[in-house]
């Protein structure tokens, strides 16, 4: 990835995220170097970013961070798209977090992502701070085929917190 891409992808990323689910420039990029986490892209005829995908591959499972597609593009079923062929490639579980469906915008998402095949896990989470001066954010943790057992649960849980967000204390909830 060379660096006008990545800065493409930021700035995307920032018009997508609030600053309380993203990492902060220097953060972001630092993570282009750990060899979990991976950046898919989709371009245009003129090689532009129009989506990506920030995920995280672990030995049981992967883990969606940030989708999100320009502003420009939405609509068109890219992201759809993307989500589809990546799914179609795991063969492992996958898992996303989702705010709470309490606006409108939060319940399509989650249809977005039940349309495709993620289902809600009932058990308590709180998405650690990404940049300094946040605090923990409630969401809910949606995989993909199937909703996990608590046990599932508690060991992504636990492999989140360490490698994603790197927490050494996790929080009680």
């Amino acid at each position: 990835m060379n660096d006008k891409q990545f800065e493409h992808i930021f700035a995307l990323m920032e018009a997508s995220f609030p600053t309380s689910e993203r990492r902060s420039y220097a953060g972001q990029k630092e993570l282009l170097a750990d060899p979990h986490y991976r950046l898919i892209t989709e371009t245009n005829s003129n090689n532009q970013v129009i989506a990506f995908m920030a995920v995280w591959e672990f030995p049981s499972f992967r883990f969606i961070e940030h989708i999100a597609v320009d502003p420009n593009t939405r609509g068109s079923g890219i992201g759809g798209k993307i989500m589809a062929s990546y799914i179609e490639e795991s063969s492992k579980p996958i898992l996303l977090e989702v705010e709470y469906p309490d606006t409108d915008i939060a319940e399509r998402r989650i249809g977005f992502y039940e349309r495709l095949g993620f289902r809600l896990n009932p058990f308590d989470y709180v998405q650690p701070p990404l940049q300094e001066g946040e605090t923990y954010l409630p969401l809910i943790i949606m995989s993909y085929p199937q909703i996990l057992s608590e046990e599932e649960f508690a060991h992504r849980k636990e492999i989140l917190y360490t490698n994603v967000y790197r927490v050494t204390e996790l929080p009680c909830q």
